[in-house]
């Protein structure tokens, strides 16, 4: 099981007690970053801690609130306050980086009601990312009684996917596009997500998560009561996508030249259709899909180990560069529950939580 950890209070208390109860995972993910920083982004620490310096400054003109939360976590775990920064902005530094390369992060999927075996609007992901990350679940009691339930990983503040109490889901992917640049310091990634799941309404997350200046490629899924939207974003534009029965998204944009987007020439995107094509394959087996339905389809393997459910491939090992399935989330946002695989489902227990 991951580590549950009940938050409330300010978001410098919360940041405090998320410090304090993962110092021993938050000084192991720095150690993961910082060293996948000089291997695989070929940036050597100091200038990783340079740009999150950079960035830090921005981040406490953007949400002092956002910053606050940092400070705590910094404060709790007895980590340096711009290492914390930098990790918290390890999207920005790490997808700049890449340039070329396709990303390796997460399939997800949303499932509108009239689709679904209990007539509810279900979402849910598998989180593929650097092996080692270790994350955790957080249930945040906010100020203003908002409660939200989501996966982070520990370090970071605030949540990226989850639910909240206003029946509000959000799941995301990485993408890369020309013009995505660090250095321009929009909002970044992690704090779209933070505001986007304190949200009463599907229109004011889809505010938080358009909101400009934007400086780095995303992709964004949100859903609540009987709508899902997913949300491509970009530098150079912004693409909507909707549909009756269902949603699915990886890490290639659907159709970036309708929107005046500009994708690099990419190794290896075909993996990424093929999860994508996979995961839409295993949801219409089905004619109206129930939990168990769900848990199967994010367990496929086909064409593994790039498969829906992600290991680690030898090469990736020989690099000293792998990949995995870290964290598989189901969300019924009618019920209002959470199921959270610790690691690729495939091998490990979903356990099930309510916000």
């Amino acid at each position: 099981m991951l580590p549950y950890l009940q938050l409330s209070g300010s978001p410098y208390e919360q940041g405090l007690a998320q410090g304090r109860a993962l110092a021993a995972q938050i000084a192991h993910n720095l150690g993961v970053y910082f060293h996948r920083f000089e291997v695989e982004c070929k940036l050597p620490p100091d200038e990783a801690r340079e740009r999150g310096a950079r960035y830090w400054q921005a981040l406490r003109q953007q949400s002092p609130a956002y910053a606050e939360g940092i400070e705590g976590i910094a404060a709790g775990s007895g980590q340096p306050l711009v290492d914390i920064a930098t990790l918290n902005v390890r999207y920005e530094i790490v997808y700049h980086q890449f340039g070329h390369e396709a990303p390796n992060g997460c399939t997800a999927f949303a499932l509108l009601p009239g689709h679904s075996a209990d007539g509810n609007l279900w979402m849910g992901q598998n989180w593929d990312w650097m092996e080692g990350v270790q994350g955790a679940l957080q249930h945040i009691t906010e100020p203003d009684g908002t409660r939200v339930l989501a996966f982070t990983e520990a370090g970071i503040f605030g949540g990226k996917i989850g639910l909240n109490s206003h029946g509000l889901g959000l799941c995301i992917n990485g993408l890369v596009s020309v013009g995505d640049n660090w250095a321009g310091l929009g909002k970044p990634f992690h704090l779209r997500t933070y505001e986007a799941l304190r949200q009463k309404t599907l229109e004011e997350a889809k505010a938080a998560i358009l909101e400009t200046p934007r400086t780095a490629s995303g992709n964004f899924l949100i859903g609540q009561g009987v709508q899902a939207v997913d949300i491509e974003v970009s530098p150079a534009g912004v693409a909507l996508w909707e549909d009756e029965r269902q949603l699915v998204h990886a890490n290639h944009y659907l159709a970036p030249e309708r929107f005046g987007i500009e994708v690099p020439p990419i190794e290896w995107l075909d993996r990424s259709h093929h999860r994508a094509e996979r995961l839409s394959l295993r949801l219409g087996e089905v004619e109206k899909p129930g939990l168990e339905d769900l848990k199967a389809a994010l367990s496929d393997r086909d064409g593994a180990p790039y498969a829906v459910c992600r290991t680690a491939s030898p090469e990736e090992y020989a690099l000293g560069e792998p990949y995995c399935t870290l964290a598989s989330v189901i969300m019924n946002l009618g019920t209002l529950e959470l199921w959270i695989s610790d690691g690729p489902p495939h091998e490990n227990p979903y356990v099930r939580y309510q916000v």
